[in-house]
């Protein structure tokens, strides 16, 4: 997909590059070349390919085991609404219920064509909803899985890039994006700090960056307690722990002060309404003797 809007620079060594054909960029300073297939750009650093490999086999079997995606064009175009009968169908309810708190306190009453990042697009519905409601999307994915990656964008009518590249190396220029949205994937980065700061580099100053979907915790204890239940359970599930790419995997008040003292982002949090049973579930996990349960905090930061 066309990314001659977007001014890129190299992942490499950041330095400004250009088209060299429709297909391809290259870099005029260390003549690496980044080229698309299957429409998407490939731009994950040689480095770092065997580890994201590593990461991108245990993801995709992982989410395979769990259903995810369609044979079906349609599925895609109602994402994130699916049927009922969907084995992730709780999951895509509280997608949408992000969705349209976001939409409502980051986007209502800003004009159109705004440049935001959508990152961690997964299958891009969400930059298909930005482009819908006049905005310019860039979706940005480490996977490429024809179902359940940025493969499965080739549903969506729009024009807007794919690009497969890690948050801490983007491929683009300084202060070229308004708005950067971390769907379901700031838990992802390995290095909080180093992913922020790399949004900060390519979004404007005074632009905004949003972080949705990520589970949070107000203690490391209790994220650290559900991390070992999961990987505890993959292991027994899938014979894997998912645990190749290091990342932080869940946020906490302390993870987010660090941000702020270190990248210079003030954040503002809010909480969506998903609905009294899972309002409930912190008590119910009191009754029950377990630790506390996981959060969904909408954080919105300004940058400075």
């Amino acid at each position: 997909m066309a990314m001659a809007t977007w001014p890129s620079a190299c992942p490499e060594c950041r330095s400004p590059m250009g088209p060299i054909a429709a297909s391809a960029l290259r870099c005029p300073d260390c003549a690496a070349t980044w080229v698309t297939e299957a429409g998407i750009w490939r731009c994950v650093r040689s480095a770092r390919r065997p580890v994201v490999d590593r990461f991108l086999a245990d993801y995709t079997t992982v989410r395979r085991e769990e259903g995810r995606g369609s044979e079906e064009p349609g599925y895609y175009l109602n994402l994130p609404s699916v049927a009922a009968t969907d084995p992730l169908a709780e999951q895509w309810r509280m997608r949408s219920v992000s969705w349209h708190h976001v939409q409502a306190r980051v986007f209502a009453g800003r004009p159109p064509g705004l440049r935001v990042l959508d990152l961690g697009a997964g299958v891009g519905w969400l930059a298909h909803r930005l482009e819908s409601i006049g905005h310019q999307p860039f979706a940005v994915d480490l996977s490429t899985d024809p179902r359940d990656g940025l493969g499965a964008a080739r549903h969506f009518p729009g024009s807007w890039p794919r690009v497969q590249a890690e948050f801490d190396r983007l491929p683009l220029d300084r202060a070229v994006a308004d708005i950067a949205v971390f769907n379901a994937s700031f838990h992802y980065s390995a290095d909080p700090v180093a992913t922020l700061a790399e949004v900060r580099r390519v979004v404007r100053p005074g632009g905004t960056v949003v972080v949705m979907d990520s589970p949070s915790y107000r203690r490391d204890e209790f994220g650290a307690a559900m991390v070992a239940e999961r990987r505890a359970g993959f292991e027994a599930r899938f014979g894997l722990r998912s645990d190749s790419f290091g990342s932080i995997d869940f946020l906490t008040p302390a993870l987010l002060g660090r941000l702020t003292d270190e990248v210079g982002v003030v954040w503002q949090a809010s909480t969506a309404w998903y609905g009294w049973r899972w309002w409930s579930r912190p008590y119910r996990a009191v009754l029950r003797g377990r630790r506390p349960p996981s959060r969904f905090v909408t954080f919105v930061g300004r940058l400075p």
